[in-house]
Order: C-alpha cells, then sequence, then structure tokens
C-alpha cells in the first residue's frame, strides 16, 4: 500500500479539522520519500511536525478538560441520586418544601439527560486525539527513515573517499618505486647519491663529536655537586663539638 492511499483517509480527517493545515501535512505524509527527498524536504516536513505538535498538544487539553468535566458529572450524580432518600424523608416530615424538592429533581434529570452527550465529546476529544497522535507518529518516522537514509549515503561517501585515497595512496608509491628503480640502472644517479649519504652521515658524526666535547664539562660538574650534596647530607647530623674536630682535621678520641 502506497503512503499516498493508505492516508488516504487520514488527509480526509485532517482536512475536515485543521484546513490549510490539514492539507500541508497530507502532502507531507503521502509526498515525502526519505530515499529521494532533499534536505529542504526534510526541513518542510519537520516544520508540518512542530506545528502538528502543537496541535495535539492543545486536543489534549480539550480532552483533559472533556474527561474532567464527565467525571465530575457522574459524581454529581452520584451524590444527588445518594441524597434523594434524604430529601424524601425530609419531604415527608415537612422539612422542606416540594418547590425545592422539584428544582433538586428538575437539576438531576437534566444532568443525567446531559451526561450521554458529555461522554460523546470526550470520546470524539479521544478520538481526534489518538488520530493526531497517529499523524505525529508517522511524521517521526518518516523524519528517522530520512536521517537513516542520509546516515547511509555518508557512510558509503566516507567508505568512497577512503578508498579514494588509498588509490591515490597506492599510485603515489607506485611512482616512487619507479624513480628508484630508474635509478638503480644510472649508476652516476647512484653513486651521487651514496655520496651524499656519505656526506651527511659524516656530518652527523662530527656533530656527535661536538656534543660530546661540550657534555664532558656539564658531567663532571653535576658529578662534583653530587658529591657535595651526599658529604652535606653524610654532616647533617653532627654535634658542634664534631664539627669544630672534623673542620681542624682531628678526629675524635
Amino acid at each position: 500500500m502506497s503512503n499516498a492511499s493508505g492516508w488516504g483517509l487520514t488527509a480526509r480527517l485532517i482536512s475536515k479539522h485543521f484546513g490549510v493545515l490539514g492539507d500541508r501535512i497530507s502532502s507531507a505524509i503521502a509526498n515525502f520519500d526519505p530515499e529521494t527527498a532533499t534536505e529542504a524536504d526534510r526541513d518542510r516536513l519537520a516544520d508540518t511536525l512542530r506545528a502538528t505538535a502543537q496541535v495535539l498538544a492543545s486536543a489534549r487539553s480539550s480532552f483533559e478538560k472533556e474527561h474532567k468535566d464527565v467525571v465530575s458529572l457522574r459524581e454529581l450524580i452520584a451524590n444527588d441520586e445518594k441524597a434523594t432518600e434524604t430529601l424524601a424523608e425530609r419531604l415527608a416530615a415537612g422539612k422542606i418544601s416540594e418547590a425545592t424538592v422539584t428544582m433538586f429533581c428538575d437539576e438531576l434529570e437534566a444532568n443525567k439527560g446531559r451526561l450521554p452527550q458529555e461522554i460523546q465529546e470526550e470520546a470524539d476529544a479521544k478520538a481526534y486525539m489518538d488520530e493526531l497522535q497517529k499523524i505525529i507518529d508517522a511524521l517521526s518516522k518518516q523524519l528517522a527513515d530520512f536521517d537513516a537514509q542520509a546516515k547511509k549515503a555518508l557512510q558509503q561517501l566516507a567508505a568512497a573517499q577512503a578508498q579514494k585515497d588509498l588509490q591515490s595512496m597506492r599510485a603515489e608509491r607506485q611512482s616512487q618505486l619507479a624513480g628508484l628503480t630508474g635509478m638503480k640502472g644510472n649508476s652516476t644517479a647512484l653513486n651521487a647519491l651514496t655520496r651524499r649519504a656519505q656526506e651527511v652521515s659524516n656530518e652527523a658524526e662530527g656533530m656527535r663529536i661536538v656534543a660530546d666535547i661540550g657534555q664532558k664539562p656539564l658531567d663532571q660538574a653535576a658529578e662534583i655537586d653530587a658529591i657535595r650534596k651526599s658529604v652535606q647530607s653524610d654532616t647533617a647530623g653532627e654535634t658542634a663539638l664534631q664539627r669544630l674536630q672534623r673542620l681542624s682535621g682531628k678526629s675524635a678520641a
């Protein structure tokens, strides 16, 4: 069943309740194809979803009001029915007038007569709210389907780009290998490359020698500093007498 035929009844119901907005919603549901839709199509569908959600919120409020009206009317009728026995006793005892009882009975009958209408209005409000919820669900599903298609397309694009990068890298490596192979057959070029490598190696060795020479005084200074610190650590707990003896060069007796 296609979207258009599947939502035919819903479209008529929407148009009946919403007018122009209903036509817009029906068109969005029937014509939106996640596989061929553009970002602009998605934006229009999302806008329609937001507008419908606002109507749904209003419909829920209306249903809640109708439901409360029915509950309140049922409770009022039930309480009045319980009160009829008490009123009958008071009327028989002459404690209440017939006019008051007549007014009470008129109100009770009117409320009972109004109850079926209130129940029907509650049912209509619920059906309307449920239909709107179905529309919201349909719009939400189409948006989700579009996003899933978009995600899949992006993944395919990323995979294609990765494959392109891989093939480009392979071509570059093949070009480099071809160049090196050509150099191998040219003894003059190969010899020049070998000499250049030796020159660079010699430069590196010279730099290492200079660095070692410069490092030696630093290492010696660090060694002397370490000796001083170890001596200071050995004499940290000596007494004044031991210190004098040490400085004088005489050991303790």
